[in-house]
């Protein structure tokens, strides 16, 4: 029997062979076909090879072969045969156009009920929705602010974050209120290999609480105090005990227009404290408060699986984390200029300074 033709390669060949056997973003089937001839060049039977790269020898035998007849070119894909797309112009549009108006008697088009109404298969339709990334059974919020003074506000609150005052303390100041501390009916059924862990749909509500925070924007710290009630003096209250925390120095502070914040007496301290200077988000996008990302966190790793028999529990349970916080903070970094913030309301900033 003929022994098969060695496989030779050049420096340029190797070097490209190389890098793709070891690129983690290529698909598995071309890294596979490189390593099958690096092998080639080793000298090594194809037998061995599928041995060592665990496929089968007819593979070998054929990628092998293509390299030898076009080197690397013969390494890519070749065209399938097979039946071009049915739908294509006219009925493709007509398809398009549907979906993109909604039905009579419903909110939004299903494959199915769109393949009877244009006179296709749901499966067409389904790979015409994939070809243009239509996906009619989602959908997103948005919120769009009308806030008129929207472009000083953001500008005003982004310029803190990317260029603060110097020798100035910057906290991101918010509540997160009706935290409700809820107990389930059944204990939390743990993760296990295949499945997911589970808490059961129903559970006995015992009572809320609101939770006060100030997010250090360069460090990360977080001051929190959990409060019975919701109001502007459980919020001057939180903001006696900032005072005494950061005692000297000049104070900025994020808040969002929440009626507590703009309270007559929340004025009235805030002009007796001339180092508190406060920074209002506008109105409806809160968002731009770093102080919600560490509530997201706070939410996701501590309240929501949780099973609390008593408006304490919880709130041992939020100073808790609070604590763990303090031993390794993380600050979140504000990376957008507010020309990028404003892009989505087609904004101009010319003209407005921080």
């Amino acid at each position: 029997m003929p022994r098969p033709p060695e496989v030779t390669l050049n420096e340029a060949e190797r070097e490209a062979l190389e890098a793709i056997s070891r690129a983690r973003s290529l698909p598995a089937r071309e890294v596979m076909r490189a390593r099958i001839v690096l092998k080639s060049a080793q000298g090594l039977s194809a037998p061995e090879i599928a041995s060592q790269l665990e496929c089968n020898v007819n593979t070998v035998q054929q990628w092998r072969g293509r390299f030898l007849a076009r080197r690397l070119a013969g390494l890519e894909e070749r065209p399938r045969s097979g039946r071009p797309p049915q739908f294509v112009g006219e009925r493709e549009a007509q398809v398009l156009a549907q979906t993109l108006e909604a039905p009579a008697n419903a909110t939004h088009w299903s494959a199915r009920r769109l393949g009877k109404k244009a006179g296709v298969s749901k499966s067409s339709v389904h790979r015409i929705w994939q070809r243009y990334e239509l996906q009619p059974h989602r959908e997103k919020t948005f919120k769009f602010s009308r806030d008129p003074l929207l472009v000083e506000k953001v500008v005003d609150v982004v310029g803190l974050y990317l260029n603060p005052p110097e020798n100035a303390l910057v906290l991101c100041v918010d509540e997160k209120s009706q935290i409700q501390a809820l107990q389930r009916t059944q204990p939390l059924l743990p993760l296990r290999a295949g499945l997911p862990a589970a808490r059961t749909h129903d559970y006995e509500r015992h009572g809320t609480t609101t939770l006060f925070a100030a997010l250090d924007r360069a460090t990360g710290e977080v001051l929190g105090r959990c409060a019975q009630r919701h109001r502007h003096q459980e919020f001057l209250t939180f903001l006696r005990l900032i005072d005494r925390t950061y005692p000297q120095g000049e104070i900025h502070l994020v808040l969002d227009n929440y009626s507590i914040h703009t309270h007559g007496r929340v004025k009235r301290w805030f002009e007796r404290q001339p180092r508190f200077v406060p920074h209002f988000t506008p109105t409806g996008a809160s968002w731009l408060n770093l102080v919600e990302s560490w509530f997201s966190l706070l939410t996701r790793q501590r309240v929501r699986r949780g099973s609390f028999t008593s408006v304490m529990a919880l709130n041992k349970s939020i100073h808790a984390y609070l604590r763990a916080w303090e031993q390794n903070p993380t600050p979140f970094t504000w990376t957008k200029t507010p020309e990028q913030v404003l892009a989505p309301y087609h904004l101009s900033i010319s003209g407005t300074e921080h």
